[in-house]
């Protein structure tokens, strides 16, 4: 076989199958759970995701890397997604934003990446199958002991009762002023806003803290291990819950007591991804595990209180159990797709939470209305 058709890594899935392509990005091997993602754009926003963490993301949109690198685009500073597969080798950037080129930004961020994959067949599989714990491995050499690689995917624990939050959280608290990107100017801080926001970081999105500073908050970021005390003692007009990976049955062992301790303070608070899950759990319901969760930027998603469908962008495998949900809390919005939970609500109390991402802004602008409920919740609560 020539040199340059020599497979450098290949992708084993843990009951034995192995795919074969061209490496990319950093050497080495990986351990994760294999998911796909149906978006057609944002595999810089994607790969960046802190609730991509534990996870190897195949990407059903073949051309990938046709929009290159910009930092501004990050969606926090430290990698998230373990790594990448895509059918075609990344194109060249065509892009008047790129300062970058994935390939070699994978390079750097050390995450592997894996090219020449047939992923409607891999799709397929996880569809069928379930997301399966998967071993990546890129070797320019193309040398692999596959029945080593093959068992330490099936060696591999998977995300059932594994707390990431822990790992994707920030050192210490910080404040955010940045607003969300407008033409021409770009990203720009604004002046002090109207509410003082506590937005405890599970994995937050960067794009999420801009969307709550544009509707006029003040927001100190602080990390997941954080107590009621520590959230009370900033003396917020309302919390926010993050985004993040892992199960939340294994991160809420120390979040469910802190969220419990806020809710008796009767503040507004909103939850997304995780901080939903989160929410759900200190209120007396259950999550579970899903056979291959929701990935995308095009997932239908109607809210049961208004009727409206909004098209929204997702990234979870644990849902909330709607049948768990206790007495006086709503099922607010559920998945067109499958049915699952995708809202709650505390009745009669400024207290509700989405599965989805509303700061991602597939549809455009469908969900932004949540931030803007939020600030309205708080805004009732100031004195007149």
């Amino acid at each position: 076989m020539p040199a340059q058709d020599k497979p450098t890594a290949c992708l084993v899935l843990a009951d034995g199958s192995i795919f074969y392509g061209k490496g990319f990005g950093a050497t080495g091997v990986t351990v994760a759970e294999l998911v796909f993602n149906t978006a057609m754009t944002g595999y810089q926003e994607i790969l960046t995701d802190p609730s991509y963490a534990g996870q190897v993301v195949t990407f059903t949109f073949p051309h990938i890397g046709n929009t290159g690198i910009t930092a501004e685009d990050d969606e926090t500073a430290t990698p998230a997604a373990a790594g990448m597969v895509v059918k075609w080798d990344p194109t060249e950037p065509s892009n008047w934003r790129s300062t970058g080129e994935l390939t070699a930004w994978l390079k750097k961020i050390g995450r592997i990446g894996i090219g020449g994959i047939d992923t409607r067949r891999l799709t397929r599989a996880i569809r069928q199958q379930g997301a399966p714990h998967v071993t990546i491995a890129h070797d320019p050499s193309g040398k692999f002991d596959i029945e080593k690689l093959v068992g330490q995917a099936r060696a591999w624990k998977g995300l059932i009762g594994l707390d990431l939050a822990k790992d994707v959280t920030c050192a210490q608290s910080y404040t955010w002023n940045e607003v969300r990107w407008a033409w021409p100017e770009g990203y720009t801080k604004r002046a002090a806003g109207s509410f003082k926001v506590v937005a405890v970081d599970f994995g937050a999105k960067r794009n999420i803290l801009r969307c709550l500073a544009s509707v006029g908050c003040d927001v100190t970021v602080l990390p997941a291990n954080a107590t009621a005390e520590d959230v009370l003692a900033h003396e917020p007009d309302g919390v926010f819950l993050s985004n993040g990976p892992g199960d939340p049955a294994a991160t809420g062992v120390y979040a469910v007591p802190m969220i419990q301790g806020v809710l008796k303070a009767d503040l507004p608070l909103f939850g997304i991804c995780l901080g939903h899950q989160m929410l759900a759990l200190a209120l007396g319901a259950k999550t579970i595990k899903m056979n291959h969760g929701h990935h995308g930027a095009n997932h239908p998603v109607k809210d049961v209180t208004t009727g409206k469908v909004e098209i929204t962008s997702m990234n979870h495998g644990f849902t909330v159990d709607s049948q768990t949900l206790p007495k006086g809390v709503s099922e607010t919005h559920i998945s067109l797709f499958d049915g699952s939970n995708c809202g709650i609500a505390v009745d009669g109390k400024p207290i509700f939470s989405v599965q989805y991402h509303p700061e991602a802004s597939p549809g455009p602008q469908d969900s932004f209305y949540l931030f803007e409920r939020f600030a309205t919740a708080m805004k009732a609560r100031q004195p007149a």
